[in-house]
């Protein structure tokens, strides 16, 4: 153009400018462009904001402008602004196409866990540059699996923090009130809920439940049904079933009548192996009643010493507390002791020259524990123990140390610092393993019980009372929990009977046979449960992965003395049966690799009956507390943002995050 055409294409007073052979980019259908003087302007036509728009600026700046823009409308389509941006990229980095579940899960920095999607929707889930198609649905999906996933709160779809983020991440995304986000969450559960209810009823093998007790700050009470099985490809399984809060007016009558009408809700009632509660004092009665209401689905087996089973780690840590109580005043006298080292520099540099002149060459430094773990109350005395000549020596170089010990009081101090240590060890061993096969709990058990024998020996009154009074709540565990940890360990191909011969002959001396032949008898009936019922199968009376025969009156069910009857007299004309085969042939050899569930898998077509009933038997949770709460004085405590919401929406959040992490053991 020549300068006279330019100037005749200006328009005064700040007006548009409109050159058509210019402005060919679909950017400039959202701006103006004006001049002011001799800079030129391109103003957004939504907000009004002034950028420049300059012919060497380019429209990058525009477009970007354009796809934050708060006041745009979101029913404009930014396709074409999109495309054209991802078009100058094309010739470097090739964008179309990419799954965004699937990169991500091969980021690895971002891979705590491996997460559980939607197979349907993975489908749906590979975002097009080219043509930037946004689904509002399923995005609205996503966010809700994201709260789900990593428990954040529902709220945070209203936090205003929130909202802008998602807003500049991306413009078309209406940000979805919480009570639409809570509708995703129960659409989500829903979803999921079937697929484990498919899940678990097409196992060939049965379930264990275990029980758990939760509370939350408001003093409300929670009932946590959780299953645990070996799948078909013997890995151990659990999942949450159910998260039920109870209100004042659950009695303990009540407590037997959720927990049914739960395994009633998930027909798994009539697959049920064992129940494992959390705390020893859980009334029988509650048991018993749960037992009449499922035994005409199934019988009981071994006189039901199999079916109700009591969490190891919780009488351990019943038992430590007993000893934490016995030794309170002595506990705190070392609490006030080491505060008092540690109150100042000075107090803590004579208190070392002290530790020097008694040749204490300790390089642990005094700490102070956390009443409520318990552990961290092991650690503070047993370092305090290896400086007791300076704290015992401190009174003289300090008359302002009024906590001093007698040597009776420290006495005592190490022998229940070497009780802890050991119950420290075995609650390690408890929590250490995420997914923990039954057979790794009964030496564990039976070290406890030996050490439990020694200590009430003791000749100080102190120490063998406060020993007795332990023995008597490790006893009660004993008796419930004692034949089913056996069985366990006798299905660990390393140990067998050798195991529980060993142990017993330490743990009861005289009477160990008779104790022995008690656990014999008892794997006995509980593999003949299993040959019946194989039969019954193989016979297409019963079908695989139902449970034992049913005991109703029915007519075929006449005849189940009849199956019982031929099953034995026909034993000695089959061959060995499984049990007695695995129990002659040798133990295995010991080593750090063995994988039990790996072993059996192997050995199947060896054992088919008893690999059955190992299946059933090594999935039994023998302990049920969490990793961060093994040590903990207190029981499991919801958080006050999961406490403040309805019961529906507390379990079906609970439920689902469970469910959509998958982590195989």
């Amino acid at each position: 153009f020549s300068k006279s055409q330019a100037y005749m294409m200006e328009i005064a007073n700040d007006s548009a400018v409109k050159k058509p052979k210019r402005l060919t980019s679909v950017v400039w259908n959202h701006f103006e462009r004006v001049r002011k003087a001799d800079i030129c302007y391109a103003v957004c036509i939504h907000c009004n904001k002034r950028l420049s728009g300059s012919s060497n600026s380019g429209t990058t700046h525009l477009r970007n402008h354009l796809m934050r823009c708060l006041k745009r409308s979101s029913t404009i389509d930014v396709s074409q602004l999109l495309a054209a941006k991802r078009r100058k990229k094309d010739t470097t980095i090739g964008l179309t196409n990419i799954s965004f579940d699937e990169g991500q899960r091969k980021d690895d920095y971002i891979k705590p866990t491996i997460l559980k999607f939607d197979q349907d929707q993975k489908k749906d889930e590979i975002v097009n540059f080219g043509s930037s198609k946004f689904d509002q649905e399923r995005s609205r999906l996503d966010l809700a699996r994201m709260i789900i996933l990593h428990g954040y709160p529902l709220a945070m779809v209203d936090h205003v923090g929130f909202k802008v983020f998602v807003k500049n991440l991306q413009p078309l995304f209406e940000v979805v009130p919480n009570s639409s986000v809570e509708q995703a969450c129960m659409e989500i559960y829903g979803k999921e809920k079937l697929r484990v209810y498919e899940t678990i009823n097409k196992l060939h093998g049965r379930i264990n439940l275990s029980v758990e007790m939760w509370s939350s700050p408001e003093h409300v009470d929670y009932l946590c049904l959780t299953a645990h099985y070996i799948d078909e490809d013997w890995k151990l399984q659990k999942k949450i079933l159910n998260f039920v809060t109870l209100d004042s007016s659950h009695t303990e009558d009540m407590l037997s009548e959720v927990i049914n009408k739960c395994l009633m809700d998930w027909d798994v009632d009539r697959k049920l192996f064992a129940l494992t509660f959390d705390d020893c004092s859980t009334d029988d009665d509650i048991v018993l009643r749960i037992k009449e209401q499922i035994s005409h689905k199934r019988p009981l087996l071994s006189t039901g010493q199999l079916y109700d089973v009591r969490s190891a780690a919780h009488v351990l840590n019943s038992i430590v507390q007993d000893a934490m109580e016995a030794l309170r005043e002595v506990t705190q006298k070392i609490r006030e002791s080491v505060k008092y080292v540690k109150s100042s520099q000075v107090t803590q540099g004579k208190f070392n020259e002290i530790s020097q002149e008694v040749g204490i060459n300790s390089q642990k430094n005094l700490l102070i524990d956390c009443p409520i773990r318990w552990n961290s109350t092991y650690l503070m005395l047993e370092t305090a123990l290896e400086y007791r000549g300076a704290f015992s020596l401190l009174p003289e170089h300090d008359p302002a140390y009024t906590s001093a010990l007698t040597d009776t009081e420290w006495e005592w101090a190490s022998s229940v610092t070497g009780y802890l240590k050991l119950f420290v060890e075995i609650t390690n061993v408890f929590s250490g393993n995420k997914y923990p096969t039954a057979n790794m709990y009964f030496p564990e058990v039976c070290d406890v019980h030996i050490q439990l024998i020694e200590w009430c020996k003791s000749p100080d009154n102190f120490l063998s009372s406060m020993a007795l009074k332990m023995k008597a709540k490790f006893d009660k565990y004993w008796s419930k929990c004692s034949l089913a940890l056996a069985v366990a360990a006798i299905l660990d191909p390393r140990f067998k009977m050798k195991l529980v011969e060993y142990y017993y002959s330490q743990i009861y001396g005289s009477t160990a046979l008779e104790r022995i032949k008690e656990v014999s008898d008892g794997i006995k009936e509980l593999f003949n449960a299993y040959s019946i019922c194989s039969t019954m199968v193989d016979q297409g009376s019963a079908l695989p992965g139902s449970s034992l025969p049913s005991t109703s009156n029915d007519t075929r069910d006449r005849l189940r003395g009849f199956d019982k009857f031929l099953h034995e007299t026909s034993q000695s004309q089959n061959a060995i049966s499984d049990l007695d085969k695995y129990l002659e042939e040798p133990v295995f050899p010991r080593n750090c690799d063995f994988n039990i569930l790996n072993w059996w898998k192997v050995h199947m077509p060896r054992y088919p009956i008893l690999s059955m009933m190992a299946r059933d038997v090594l999935g039994t949770p023998m302990s049920t507390v969490a990793p961060e709460s093994a040590f903990s004085t207190g029981g499991r405590v919801l958080d006050h943002c999961k406490s403040s919401l309805d019961a529906d929406t507390r379990q079906a959040l609970i439920c689902t995050q469970d469910w959509l992490r998958m982590e195989p053991g």
